[in-house]
């Protein structure tokens, strides 16, 4: 299964979303040097979106907070 995918907010570009953070990626574009360099974006918390499951089985939850009912 793939990770979701959101649109990063410092480079723009679609960035696997792991544990609600972007993964670590490179900015856009080629290297100039050798060395390994992370976008700024990368590890910093990513929106919560569509993504969101809002039923369970087709089960809605309700509004207010409290205990369900068990059956």
């Amino acid at each position: 299964m793939s990770s979701p995918r959101r649109v990063c907010p410092v480079c723009r570009r679609e960035i696997a979303v792991v544990a609600a953070r972007f993964a670590r990626h490179d900015p856009p574009g080629a290297r100039g040097t050798s060395e390994l360099i992370s976008c700024p974006g990368s590890r910093s918390a990513a929106p919560l979106g569509p993504a969101l499951q809002q039923s369970l089985d087709g089960y809605t939850t309700p509004e207010f907070p409290g205990q369900l009912p068990l059956f």
